[in-house]
């Protein structure tokens, strides 16, 4: 029986194939490439043998598609920049089509070359890519945009990027420059441009000297700081100042205490915090419980600023930001364990019907500061069949006053824990 094709990704740019890699080149039926990765294979002394089964895609959706209408019956190569698992359509061939039906063949990274050129380890770096892909109106979600570079130079002294047209290094060092990092951490910037190409440069300035001046592509861009502050080893009891938050929007210490106690988190699972607001709660579960799922959902464009700066700043990687309104934006979520509602916009009965078809044993808990609310979560909670208990919290903090001190209250927090199921 004839044995099924494997899809051969191929990374090129940087070495000659070696003598397995010619062998598989040559005997494939179809070599799919871009055009710039087209521009690169043609340098190689296999090109002209292959000429004729060379096929030119740019979209990676069309190239998908043709390698899934063809693999099983053509022997096919994708020509791939550099290591394909790098940020590279590697991924997305293994994703598709599973591990068993691709092989990855690697070249030298782009990386690996920047930091060669710049004569700097790269152990301990940090890599990311802002490569949103070739198609603009098609652009890849990215774990990281422009506006985290700064917040990820305060926490690494070593960082790669990936670039793309609209990403490109003049972009980063502008938004770098009018940061405090640019102020206390001194960042040098290395564009690494068209490496491996004969008119391959490297340009090393500060970041108002690299915002000035324009790169061809394809380039990379290495920032190398002073040590950053290393963040802090207290894993819960986070200050109301060290989280980013807007307008004193912010789900105050003491209350933020209690709830997680009402939550009993447990060490892995998955956890909804719904109208997370700047992620207060989110982010001190998340260091809490690294094992723990969190999916941070709210629907306020400047709080989901504020819960990306404080996931990179705490270095909080276990959470998940969701933008959107629930309870539309939770239903292909994974089932939760703990869910805490800190905002409904008005759909809290809408909320917990979900929570009831989704939540099979658990705890949810609920904040509210309006008696409205208060009856309505007790009685939503109670129809739901969930146990239901509540607490309301009174703070008072000092306050100087001449030469003295005060107590000054805040508002009341009414706090509602329901039970779903048995408890361990």
């Amino acid at each position: 029986m004839r044995a099924a094709n494997k899809i051969i990704v191929i990374g090129i740019g940087y070495r000659p194939f070696d003598k397995k890699t010619r062998k598989i080149v040559l005997g494939s039926d179809v070599i799919l490439t871009s055009k710039r990765l087209l521009e690169v294979f043609q340098e190689y002394e296999e090109f002209e043998a292959v000429r004729d089964k060379v096929s030119v895609l740019n979209n990676i959706n069309d190239t998908m598609e043709f390698v899934r209408d063809n693999y099983k019956t053509k022997k096919i190569a994708l020509i791939a920049s550099g290591d394909p698992m790098f940020s590279g359509i590697g991924n997305r061939a293994v994703a598709e089509f599973g591990k068993d039906a691709v092989e990855i063949i690697p070249d030298l990274s782009s990386v690996q070359m920047a930091f060669s050129r710049i004569k700097e380890p790269w152990d301990g770096a940090f890599l990311m890519s802002l490569h949103g892909g070739p198609d603009p109106a098609k652009r890849r979600r990215l774990p990281y945009d422009l506006k985290d570079v700064p917040f990820l130079v305060e926490r690494h002294n070593k960082i790669a990027i990936l670039t793309d047209r609209e990403n490109n290094p003049a972009e980063i060092a502008g938004i770098l420059r009018l940061s405090p990092a640019a102020l206390s951490l001194s960042p040098m910037l290395y564009v690494c441009e068209r490496l491996g190409y004969e008119d391959e440069k490297i340009t090393a300035g500060p970041p108002e000297e690299i915002a000035g001046i324009t790169f061809p592509g394809p380039n990379v861009v290495i920032i190398l700081s002073s040590q950053p502050t290393k963040s802090s080893n207290i894993t819960f009891g986070l200050m109301e100042d060290e989280i980013a938050h807007s307008r004193g929007l912010i789900t105050k210490d003491e209350v933020r205490a209690i709830t997680i106690h009402k939550l009993r988190l447990p060490q892995a699972g998955v956890f909804w915090d719904i109208g997370s607001g700047s992620g207060s709660i989110s982010i001190e579960a998340a260091r809490l419980f690294p094992g723990l799922k969190v999916f941070a959902i709210e629907k306020n464009s400047e709080q989901i600023l504020n819960i990306k700066n404080n996931k990179i700043r705490f270095d909080a990687s276990n959470i998940e930001i969701i933008e959107g309104l629930a309870p539309d934006v939770l239903k292909e979520l994974p089932s939760p364990d703990r869910v805490f509602i800190g905002g409904s916009s008005g759909r809290l009965e809408e909320i917990i019907s979900l929570l009831t078809k989704r939540m099979f044993s658990g705890i949810a808990v609920i904040n509210a500061t309006k008696i409205e609310t208060l009856a309505q979560a007790i009685a939503e909670m109670q129809k739901a069949g969930f146990r239901v208990d509540m607490s309301q919290v009174s703070v008072s903090r000092t306050k100087a006053v001449d030469n003295g001190n005060y107590l000054s209250a805040l508002n009341p927090v009414f706090i509602i824990k329901g039970e779903a199921g048995r408890q361990s």
